[in-house]
C-alpha cells in the first residue's frame, strides 16, 4: 500500500494500476456507489486523460500523477452551493496544487494561470480540471501533475515537471505533495462553505489573489462563443471569475475562456 500520507487526509483513497480517465472513472462511481465526500481516485498512468475545453491530456506510464476528487459541497444550512459560487472550487484547487509544489520547489515563481493551470516560472506543470456530476450532486476536481517526465517526454516545450525542475522524485516525494494539496482542497473548501459561499470572508480570494500569476498580466483570452478579449487581468471577482480590463478601459467579467499570457 503506497500514499499512506494522502490517505490519512481524505475519506478513501483509490489507488489504480491504470485508468483511462480518473476524472470519468470516479464521476461514473460516485453516485451509483454513494462514495462521500472527499473519495480520490488516481494513477500513474492515464490513457486518455481530458483537460480544459475537450483537449486530450496523456503521459507515459509513471511519468505523472492523475488525481481525482470528490466533493460533495454543502453550506451550513444543508444546501448545496449555487452554479455560480461552484466557480471557485477549480480556483481552490489551483491555489492548492500551487502550494504543494511550492513546499518542494521552494524560492520558485510557482503560482497558477487562472483559472487552474500549475506554473513553475512560466511553465506548465499541472493541469486541473472540475466537472459538475449529473443532477449536480458532487463536483470532481482532476489534477494531472507532471512528476518524473523528461524533457523527451514533454507533450509541448513549454511544459516541465518536478523531475525536470530539480526534485530528486520518488514514491514518498509524490505522496508529500499530494497529501499536502489534498489538505489544502480539503481545508480550503470547508473554510469556504463555513463562510457560505463567501470567498471574501473565508480568506478564499486573498490566498486566490496571492498565488495567481494572471493578475496584472497583458492577456488574450480565446472565449467560448469563439471571440477574443484582449486586455489586463486586473483581479478575482466574488464568485471567481476573471476582470479584464480591455484596450478602453471597460472591466469585464471572464467565467471561461483559454487565457495566453502576453509577453
Amino acid at each position: 500500500m503506497s500514499f499512506d500520507r494522502s490517505r490519512e487526509v481524505v475519506a478513501a483513497l483509490y489507488e489504480l494500476a491504470s485508468s483511462s480517465s480518473t476524472n470519468s472513472e470516479l464521476a461514473a462511481r460516485a453516485d451509483r456507489e454513494g462514495l462521500p465526500h472527499l473519495t480520490v481516485m488516481l494513477t500513474r498512468y492515464q490513457s486518455a486523460g481530458r483537460g480544459r475545453l475537450g483537449r486530450s491530456w496523456t503521459a507515459p506510464p509513471g511519468a505523472s500523477l492523475a488525481s481525482s476528487v470528490l466533493l460533495r459541497p454543502l453550506l451550513p444550512d444543508g444546501t448545496t452551493p449555487t452554479p455560480d459560487r461552484l466557480g471557485w472550487i477549480p480556483v481552490i484547487a489551483g491555489v492548492s496544487m500551487a502550494e504543494a509544489v511550492a513546499g518542494v520547489l521552494p524560492g520558485r515563481g510557482v503560482g497558477f494561470k487562472w483559472p487552474n493551470d500549475v506554473l513553475v516560472d512560466g511553465r506548465k506543470l499541472c493541469g486541473v480540471l472540475a466537472e459538475l456530476l449529473p443532477q449536480s450532486t458532487g463536483v470532481v476536481i482532476g489534477a494531472g501533475l507532471n512528476t518524473r517526465m523528461s524533457v523527451e517526454e514533454l507533450p509541448v516545450p513549454t511544459a516541465t515537471s518536478l523531475a525536470i525542475e530539480g526534485v530528486a522524485v520518488d514514491d514518498a516525494v509524490e505522496d508529500l505533495v499530494l497529501a499536502a494539496y489534498l489538505e489544502g482542497v480539503r481545508d480550503r473548501v470547508a473554510r469556504y462553505l463555513a463562510a457560505g459561499g463567501d470567498a471574501e470572508a473565508s480568506g478564499i480570494r486573498a490566498q486566490a489573489r496571492a498565488r495567481c500569476l494572471t493578475l496584472g498580466r497583458a492577456v488574450r483570452i480565446e472565449l467560448p462563443d469563439g471571440a477574443e478579449l484582449v486586455g489586463t487581468a486586473v483581479d478575482l471577482d466574488a464568485d471567481g471569475r476573471l476582470i479584464v480590463a480591455d484596450r478602453d478601459g471597460l472591466a469585464r467579467s471572464v467565467a471561461a475562456g483559454d487565457v495566453t499570457h502576453v509577453r
